[in-house]
């Protein structure tokens, strides 16, 4: 057997001691290291919140403030929310990191051993219950000022002016009570034929594509409006975010709402309610005009309901009412039947070779006016004026390979409307 060097075993082991003892200095130089490094993370990250939140209402992946009242008591509501998010993450997450972090294995740490904290319990439900309270406040005070509009002194605000809106398949149609005004809004005619199955026209090139209308909803600047919703058909739902609200449109019932718009300017919503195939194809627009302004547009308006009510009584030529009734049929009818007659069946049957179309003109007229039950066809008798559905009614029956070759006048729909 070889003999021990006693000197040789106490040097190894004055190096393994010293080996390790170095290791254990370096751990906790990297430890000290990293807890240093997940401080400063802490305060990068709070700094980066409130400066960008110093920001939100500019940031386009903020939601955005609106133009009225209740939209900026929705905005307000949102960022509180918000922030409340924001604390309760940094404060979970946090926990979890440095609990990760400074309680790891290799540092030796025992786990606690226990089954349940009545503190802690009664702290995380106590905590919820606080911050609901807290939110509750100004989402009541949003919902009673919605159904209740009052001023700042509690009194009931006087509204101004009342719109009727009713919601068809797909297209709305605005009435203010006070004016005497009527009009249909429609999908734009461009964004209609970019997206046809067959599109004549290129979408990249349609500006506000599927979110512009023939004819806006157009009303006053920092005006009380009564809004009174109802449908003709299915339900519906007008919504324009910068409003701040979204009401049901429903048939055989009519919903209440009201605004006050605080900035001029071109607001776009869409309907919000599933009301059928083109249910995508159903935009809200509003223009809010400066009070001259709108006064001006109600003349216009009135002057073109006088010359509406004098085409309604006079007797067409055969050219105008193909004219007017091919941009009535595009805007109207070709969303279901399609701007080459071939409609979509079983849905909205062909109106080229018809038999209805090709048959006497009174029972064409008749199915327009009152709609078919049972069916997808609309009764267009309380949506369009007599001489627009005597013109569209022209052109279907002359238009493609139809053999009718014939006309129907005002007079003829005014007679089937009034029998």
């Amino acid at each position: 057997m070889h003999g021990i060097d006693l000197n040789q075993v106490l040097y190894l082991k004055s190096v393994g001691y010293k080996k390790k003892t170095e290791g254990i200095e370096s751990m906790n130089r990297k430890t000290n290291c990293l807890k240093s490094s997940f401080k400063n993370f802490l305060w990068l990250t709070f700094g980066l919140l409130f400066s960008s939140f110093a920001f939100a209402e500019k940031s386009k992946y903020n939601m955005t403030e609106g133009v009225t009242e209740f939209s900026k008591i929705a905005y307000d509501l949102h960022m509180i929310v918000l922030w409340i998010c924001v604390v309760i993450g940094v404060l979970v997450f946090g926990a979890m990191i440095y609990s990760m972090f400074a309680h790891r294995k290799s540092k030796g740490v025992e786990p606690a051993q226990f089954s349940h904290s009545t503190t802690a319990e009664i702290i995380w439900t106590v905590i919820p219950i606080v911050i609901l309270i807290i939110i509750a406040f100004p989402s009541t005070t949003a919902l009673i000022k919605m159904e209740a509009p009052t001023d700042a002194d509690g009194e009931n605000i006087v509204m101004d002016m009342t719109i009727k809106v009713t919601g068809f398949q797909w297209k709305w149609k605005y009435n203010y009570l006070d004016e005497g005004i009527s009009f249909l809004s429609t999908l734009k005619a461009d964004s209609n034929a970019a997206r046809q199955a067959n599109p004549t026209v290129d979408l990249y090139e349609v500006e506000n594509y599927l979110l512009d209308v023939d004819n806006p909803l157009v009303i006053p600047v920092d005006t009380n409006i009564r809004i009174l919703l109802t449908a003709d058909d299915v339900i519906h739902s007008w919504w324009v975010p910068a409003f701040g609200w979204k009401r049901d449109a429903i048939p055989g019932f009519v919903n209440e709402a009201w605004t006050n718009v605080k900035k001029v300017g071109t607001y776009r919503g869409q309907c919000a309610e599933l009301c059928g195939k083109d249910h995508g194809f159903m935009p809200i627009v509003v223009e809010v005009l400066s009070k001259e302004d709108y006064a001006n547009w109600v003349k216009e308006q009135k002057g073109e309901q006088k010359v509406a009510e004098v085409k309604n009584n006079s007797e067409w030529s055969q050219v105008d009412l193909m004219a007017t009734g091919k941009t009535v049929y595009d805007s109207q009818c070709a969303a279901c039947h399609q701007t080459t007659g071939q409609g979509m069946p079983p849905a909205f049957p062909a109106l080229d070779g018809s038999a209805v179309v090709n048959g006497p003109v009174d029972e064409q007229i008749k199915t327009v006016v009152f709609g078919k039950q049972g069916t997808a066809m609309a009764a267009f008798g309380g949506i369009l004026s007599e001489s627009d559905i005597a013109a569209a009614i022209t052109y279907t029956r002359n238009a493609w390979g139809n053999t009718a070759k014939d006309a129907a006048q005002p007079q003829d729909v005014k007679r089937i409307k009034n029998s």
